[in-house]
């Protein structure tokens, strides 16, 4: 079985971690898998939006799989620190938007694929967090880093230090993830904001994703010129001269991505 699931469709990628009995534990062979995975979306022609979710109902992930780490040596446990890390950021500088569908627990790493995500959505009655502080040690794949970035300092510290697990309205409340939904809904919801991007002109939303992602990094004004160069390379594209045909003509544009 592979614990990578990738299925593409009406240019939507579905990435499914697929490790259930073991609630979508990242190991070192499903951290490299993963990687293999989002290297091909990346690339893909045709995927216009990404899809994180995970197998079965119980988790998205429920972080490290501590049962390989205990087996680890320190070096092997170096090993894996780099490559989640790694894993995650080439995740969340994907050109295409990516949506987190927390369908379950999602706790240390899991919750860290999750901020990596540039979208976030979750089913009612689950939790997340970041735990790690209570196995006496830290976040490793960008916890401290992005949590303070999307909810600010002081929540975050809060949060990481006690290694606090939220429910899926606490995590609305705290602004990590923006609905919360029935379960069972999840998965259509994701699909139905994937849908409503992909529409879209592929590379005016690829060119939005990097002004903002890169915009926030820097001051207002650096920003600005961001968003000024971003938006120039829409000016040459086909998609934009069919987008003001389509407005002339009373109809819905089609879109090709170039």
């Amino acid at each position: 079985m592979n614990s990578i699931e990738l299925n593409i469709e009406n240019n939507i990628a579905l990435l499914t971690l697929n490790r259930p009995q073991a609630l979508n534990c990242f190991n070192y062979d499903l951290l490299c898998e993963l990687e293999s995975k989002v290297e091909e979306i990346r690339v893909h022609p045709q995927v216009r939006v990404l899809i994180i979710t995970g197998s079965g109902s119980k988790a998205f992930s429920a972080g490290a799989d501590l049962k390989e780490r205990k087996t680890l040596s320190d070096e092997q446990v170096r090993r894996n620190l780099y490559k989640i890390g790694e894993v995650f950021t080439k995740i969340e500088q994907l050109p295409q938007p990516v949506i987190a569908a927390i369908n379950g627990y999602a706790f240390g790493g899991g919750m860290e694929l999750a901020l990596a995500c540039d979208v976030r959505i979750i089913a009612e009655g689950t939790s997340i967090g970041l735990t790690e502080t209570s196995l006496a040690i830290i976040p490793g794949a960008g916890g401290t880093q992005r949590l303070p970035r999307l909810i600010g300092e002081a929540k975050a510290m809060e949060l990481i230090l006690t290694a606090r697990k939220l429910t899926s309205d606490e995590a609305k409340e705290y602004g990590i993830v923006s609905k919360v939904l029935p379960g069972e809904e999840l998965l259509k919801s994701a699909f139905q904001l994937a849908g409503e991007i992909a529409k879209n002109g592929p590379v005016a939303v690829r060119q939005a994703k990097f002004a903002i992602k890169h915009g926030l990094n820097t001051d207002l004004q650096t920003g600005m010129q961001i968003e000024r160069k971003a938006y120039e390379i829409t000016i040459p594209t086909k998609d934009r001269t069919e987008a003001l045909a389509a407005f002339s003509e009373k109809r819905s544009p089609h879109f090709t991505g170039e």
